[in-house]
């Protein structure tokens, strides 16, 4: 490469004379990390925008880059509000911030504020005191609860999983499945869900298992900050919403049985520290509403289970936060057959009860009770629409939720789609 004498000064590389004879600047032989800096110096490579929480942690396609902060215009280091201004950064999310001037190439070495600092900057106590007061109201309890179902171990079991609130399908207009997917869509869903399982009753003890991706993100972004998601609320729109989905949904089973027990997953990758916030202000809500009527259990580990009766459910979303790129998939394997078994040992689930591993993420409805002969496997179909890289990508899919019912141990499985 031929480069002028502040390209070789900004590389770090010795000055050789010109080439008085063309006229051209001197050649050099550059690496890779050289070529890539050269590149960003001369305004090559576009920077994406992203925000992260740990310090000097850039990459772009998968290869950690350095954000030079030398402007090679100037022969000076840029200051930090030019340097965030450059590559698209937060400025008022930084936490700390240090320049880096000892290396090749210098940079700034940021600390940006966490996912759960800025929820709790954004969502604050009186926000959500004020957003919790206008649903606590005294409940009229309809009448004491009924023992018998209990004595015939009987109780009904309503999974739903990713409603993603907030997400926008057809964000520019030209989805190939074009459908709205707000606050009142949502809201209809929710009643034609409760409408079923009253329809559907076998007993007075109801179980309600919410797997995961509440919300569709903080920001418009999943939670592990990953890419761009287009979206038709703001956080603080998505939290109401939320909040009245979860607590109106309750309120309207509670005219129907006598005890409820709600199971909400709270680690996940799209609704993360904002869906515990939400189910943490259901729970408070609830449980002053209906004492010892409603009980609600805000999971917070990847894996976690709890046991009604003779059955043993273990519940996950599939997909957490910040550790499985992947997560488990649709279909049982052995390495995922392994991982589910420590769980079982380490808990000490197998003790005769019948299990079953339940979980969301993949969007879809693969009832497996063959693999393994130790539990049955399934996946929950989303009770949301598509989002439109979804339907780009794959197909336009179903959305629904499933109902369970048992009655001294017989299950009976119906899953409910929506139109």
């Amino acid at each position: 490469m031929r480069l002028k004498p502040d390209e070789v000064n900004f590389l770090g590389l010795e000055v050789k004379t010109s080439n008085y004879t063309t006229g051209d600047n001197p050649l050099y032989i550059l690496d890779d990390s050289q070529q890539s800096m050269l590149n960003e110096l001369r305004g090559k490579t576009k920077v994406a925008s992203f925000t992260r929480t740990s310090a000097n942690n850039y990459s772009k396609k998968g290869k950690k880059v350095v954000l030079s902060s030398w402007d090679y215009k100037t022969n000076k280091n840029m200051g930090i509000e030019e340097y965030c201004k450059k590559y698209n950064f937060p400025i008022d999310d930084i936490t700390s911030y240090k320049l880096v001037s000892h290396t090749g190439t210098p940079f700034y070495n940021i600390v940006f504020k966490t996912i759960s600092e800025k929820i709790k900057e954004d969502l604050t106590e009186e926000f959500i005191s004020n957003a919790i007061k206008q649903f606590i109201v005294p409940a009229k309890l309809r009448n004491p609860i009924n023992s018998d179902d209990f004595g015939r171990q009987s109780f009904d079991r309503l999974i739903f999983t990713d409603a993603h609130i907030g997400m926008d399908t057809n964000k520019d207009g030209n989805a190939l499945y074009p459908v709205k997917w707000g606050e009142q869509e949502l809201m209809a869903r929710m009643e034609e869900m409760v409408d079923r399982t009253r329809l559907c009753k076998t007993s007075r003890m109801l179980i309600v298992d919410d797997l995961g991706d509440l919300l569709d993100g903080w920001d418009a972004q999943t939670v592990r900050k990953g890419h761009h998601l287009p979206q038709n609320m703001d956080n603080k729109k998505a939290f109401d919403v939320a909040l009245k989905f979860k607590v109106e949904m309750a309120q309207m089973l509670a005219e129907e049985y006598d005890f409820i027990q709600f199971n909400n997953i709270c680690e996940d990758n799209h609704s993360g520290a904002f869906g515990y916030i939400v189910n943490s202000a259901f729970k408070t809500i609830i449980e002053a509403q209906y004492e010892n009527r409603i009980v609600v259990r805000n999971h917070e580990a990847f894996i976690n289970h709890y046991t009604v009766f003779n059955n043993h459910f273990v519940i996950t979303h599939g997909k957490d936060s910040k550790n499985l790129k992947f997560g488990f998939k649709p279909h049982l394997d052995p390495k995922q057959i392994e991982k589910i078994d420590q769980y079982m040992k380490y808990n000490s689930l197998y003790d005769g009860k019948d299990i079953e591993f339940s979980k969301g993420d993949s969007h879809q409805l693969l009832l497996d009770m063959a693999s393994s002969d130790d539990f049955d496997y399934m996946n929950y179909l989303a009770f949301s629409p598509s989002s439109e890289w979804v339907q780009t990508n794959f197909k336009k899919g179903r959305s629904g939720f499933v109902l369970q019912h048992f009655n001294n141990g017989n299950r009976v499985i119906n899953p409910v789609f929506f139109k």
